[in-house]
C-alpha cells in the first residue's frame, strides 16, 4: 500500500479545493510514493499522537486538524508545531490532514454528527455558490453514447441525490477540415455538414479536468467542440452546517442529555430557551458561531456549535438556543468517521484510532 493510494480515496470523498482559504488540508509531511505499514487516525496530530505512531509502529497520521496552517520559517523546536513536524520527518511518519473540506460536504462531519444525533431530512445550513459549472458537448450520433458514459463515470451529471444527468438537443453541425487536420468525417478542403447532438452537463468545478479528459477520449473528433460555462447556482450538497428534525419534539434538557449521551459531552453552555420543545436542529462542528444568522434564517430551535464568544450569545436574541458543547467535543468522534471510510475501503489495510486525549480544554 502506497501513500497516494489512501491520499487518492481520501480527495475523492472530500476534494482539497473544498477547503476554506486559511485552511492547509492534505499532505503536510511525507512522500507520496512511500510504502504505508499502518496509519492512526486522530483528530489532533500532537506530539504524544507521533509518539504513539512511532511505539506502534504506524507511519501515517491522519488527523482532521492540520498540524500546520501558515508558513514555518525554522525549525528549532521552540513550539510544539515545530517539534511535531521534526519528530515526524526523523521517523519517516507522513502527517495528512483532512479538515475544512471534509467539513463542506454533505457526507462529511456535520453528517456525523447528524447520525449520533437521530437527525432525519438532512441538508447544508449554508450552502455554497460558485463551484459548478455547465460543459457543453456537440458530439456526432455515432458516440453520442461513449459520450455521456465517459462523462458520467468522471463524475458530471450529479445534482442532488440524482446521477448521470443530462440534457440533449439534436441539430445541424458544420465544419471544414484544414491542411495538416485528420478528421474522422470528411474530406479535407471540404466543408462538411452532419447531425450532432448538444450535450450538457453539471459538473463540479473540481471534477471539470477529469471529465473533459474524459469526454475527449471517448469522442471520434479530433477537435472536441465545448464550452464551459461558470454558474451562480447554490450546490445543495457543498457547504457549512446541517440542518435537520429530530424524530419527535423533546424537551429542551432531554436533547441536552442526548447530546451529552451520544457525543460525549462534559458540560453545555447555552442561551436562555425560548420553548419548551424542540425538534429542528442546526448544527456545525468546530468553530459555528459564523453560521448562526443561517440557522435562526432557517428556524432551528437549537444550533449546536462550539467557540461562542460571550458577547456573541447576546445574538441569538431570543430566536433559537445556542448550545455550545465544546469544540473537542463536537469533532472528536471524526476520527471515528475516517477510520471507517478508510476501512471500507481498504479491508486488508491496518487502521487504528489513536488513544491519546487531545483535547486541550480541562473541565474541573
Amino acid at each position: 500500500m502506497q501513500l497516494k493510494e489512501i491520499i487518492q480515496a481520501l480527495e475523492q470523498w472530500a476534494a482539497p479545493s473544498l477547503q476554506e482559504s486559511y485552511d492547509n488540508s492534505g499532505l503536510i509531511v511525507g512522500d507520496k510514493n512511500m510504502e504505508l505499514t499502518s496509519a492512526l487516525i486522530c483528530l489532533d496530530s500532537t506530539e504524544a499522537v507521533v509518539d504513539e505512531a512511532i511505539a506502534i509502529g504506524a507511519n501515517l497520521i491522519i488527523a482532521h486538524h492540520p498540524i500546520v496552517f501558515s508558513g514555518l520559517k525554522r525549525f528549532t523546536g521552540q513550539s510544539y508545531i515545530e517539534r511535531v513536524v521534526m519528530k515526524a520527518i526523523k521517523n519517516d511518519i507522513a502527517v495528512y490532514a483532512i479538515h475544512t473540506n471534509l467539513d463542506n460536504v454533505s457526507h462529511g462531519v456535520n453528517q456525523m454528527i447528524s447520525k449520533h444525533l437521530g437527525l432525519e431530512a438532512t441538508r447544508i445550513l449554508s450552502p455554497k455558490k460558485g463551484r459548478l459549472k455547465k460543459l457543453i458537448v456537440n458530439t456526432p450520433e455515432s458516440c453520442l453514447e461513449a459520450v455521456k458514459k465517459a462523462a458520467w463515470e468522471a463524475g458530471a451529471g450529479e445534482i442532488g441525490n440524482y446521477s448521470e444527468c443530462s440534457f440533449g438537443v439534436k441539430g445541424d453541425g458544420t465544419f471544414k477540415p484544414g491542411e495538416g487536420s485528420n478528421p474522422s468525417e470528411g474530406t479535407i478542403g471540404k466543408r462538411e455538414e452532419v447531425k450532432e447532438f448538444q450535450l450538457d452537463f453539471l459538473v463540479e468545478d473540481w471534477r471539470l479536468a477529469a471529465v473533459l479528459s474524459g469526454v475527449k477520449a471517448a469522442h471520434t473528433y479530433e477537435e472536441v467542440a465545448h464550452d464551459i460555462i461558470s454558474l451562480d447556482n447554490v450546490h445543495q450538497n457543498i457547504g457549512s452546517g446541517m440542518i435537520g428534525q429530530l424524530p419527535q419534539e423533546m424537551e429542551l434538557k432531554a436533547f441536552f442529555k442526548l447530546l451529552k449521551e451520544n457525543l460525549g459531552v462534559q458540560m453545555i453552555k447555552y442561551t436562555t430557551p425560548n420553548k419548551e420543545k424542540v425538534k429542528t436542529i442546526a448544527l456545525c462542528g468546530g468553530s459555528g458561531s459564523f453560521l448562526l444568522s443561517d440557522a435562526i434564517k432557517a428556524k432551528a430551535d437549537v444550533f449546536v456549535t462550539a467557540d461562542f464568544k460571550y458577547h456573541q450569545f447576546f445574538d441569538a436574541e431570543n430566536k433559537l438556543v445556542i448550545a455550545d458543547i465544546g469544540h473537542y467535543e463536537s469533532e472528536h468522534l471524526v476520527k471515528d468517521w475516517i477510520a471507517d471510510f478508510l476501512m471500507q475501503k481498504f479491508p486488508t489495510f491496518a487502521v487504528r484510532l489513536t488513544q491519546v486525549n487531545t483535547n486541550p480544554v480541562q473541565y474541573f
